[in-house]
């Protein structure tokens, strides 16, 4: 078997024992004489995959038993709206606009309520991360404060939350989620598309604290199936819920477990973003793209100096067996996508694939 690198930002690489493990499983699960995708979702033996993915993640995020835990469909995107929809109870937000993500939750609020940009580095490309100076007198009174935690198209990421005092924060980590310790009460609420580091595209893991959701939506014109309280209340089973997906969800939960948790995730993604970053630092045909405070440890962003020499160098890379390292079209260039399941051997090749690029166009 021939595996490629894969620097995709999502859907992005899977842990190989993960795969392993559903391959073995993929025709009989756990002697059911069924396929999962097979499974009724209201079978006891489905009821005890859910119930262990969400308690997997509960263990290695240290969820406190006041924040439920929802495994919803409609990706991330579904919350641009599902969060002002849910928790806008005055009508009134703030966002912090980091990005392109983060730009398009706070086009979605708008249609709901009244949604401040309390800051924005769109002036700056979004090479950074906005100041926050004064950001905890901006949100006072207002129902939420929403950032993106990781820029997965602009390769930054917050290194400090916002400080928000009574209002709830809120935050897209889909890009960092399970990558690093999180502190889940500093937030009301956190959600992710598993597709980056969590699973498969087509769950979006919600946490979301129990008093958001007490009085259920904030507007009467939220749909049923976008309440959190009804889906709380449902188990994340109002329909039938995305089952294969949340299967592998959990079987990514164990493996992150086995591996040593967020601590050891952590240590491993710095060291595969130093080798990168180290490079680049020094490099004279690849420049970084963010800036150096702001960058994430999950999506290395850089470029050469014209388009053509990008081709060329993502050219080259499909031949050395490494793929995904094409940037966003919003911003050309090149993207390497660090997530846990990428191996330090996948970011080494790539690391020695681009130091022979270098040295090549230096001798022309």
């Amino acid at each position: 078997m021939t595996r490629v690198y894969s620097f995709s930002a999502g859907p992005a690489a899977l842990p190989l024992p993960v795969l392993r493990e559903i391959q073995d499983e993929l025709l009989d699960y756990q002697g059911t004489g069924m396929s999962i995708m097979e499974m009724s979702h209201r079978s006891a033996a489905y009821a005890q995959v859910i119930e262990d993915a969400e308690a997997t993640l509960r263990r290695l995020l240290g969820i406190p038993s006041s924040y439920r835990v929802l495994f919803l469909q409609g990706g991330a995107t579904l919350q641009f709206a599902g969060i002002p929809l849910n928790l806008m109870r005055t009508g009134h937000a703030g966002y912090v606009v980091s990005g392109h993500f983060a730009k398009l939750a706070w086009q979605e609020a708008c249609r709901y309520g009244q949604a401040d940009v309390l800051a924005t580095s769109e002036d700056a490309g979004f090479d950074r991360i906005p100041d926050l100076t004064g950001i905890e007198a901006k949100a006072a009174g207002l129902d939420y404060v929403y950032i993106c935690q990781n820029n997965t198209i602009f390769g930054t990421m917050f290194s400090e939350l916002p400080r928000t005092g009574a209002t709830p924060l809120v935050a897209d980590v889909s890009s960092c989620f399970l990558s690093t310790p999180l502190d889940v009460e500093r937030y009301g609420l956190i959600y992710a598309g598993a597709q980056k580091n969590a699973g498969i595209a087509g769950v979006t893991v919600i946490i979301v604290r129990d008093d958001l959701v007490d009085d259920g939506p904030a507007l009467a014109a939220c749909p049923s199936y976008m309440s959190y309280r009804r889906q709380v209340d449902a188990g994340s089973m109002m329909n039938t819920p995305n089952t294969f997906g949340i299967y592998v969800c959990g079987k990514v939960f164990r493996w992150v477990e086995e591996q040593g948790g967020l601590e050891a995730m952590e240590r491993v993604n710095r060291q595969k973003a130093a080798l990168l970053y180290n490079l680049l630092d020094q490099s004279e045909v690849f420049t970084p793209t963010a800036e150096p405070a702001s960058r994430s440890i999950a999506n290395v962003t850089f470029r050469c100096a014209t388009p053509e020499l990008d081709r060329a160098f993502i050219e080259g890379a499909r031949e050395r067996g490494i793929e995904g390292v094409k940037a966003h079209r919003l911003t050309g260039g090149m993207r390497a996508s660090i997530y846990n399941a990428v191996t330090l051997e996948a970011v080494e090749a790539l690391v020695a694939y681009m130091e022979d690029f270098e040295r090549t166009q230096r001798s022309h």
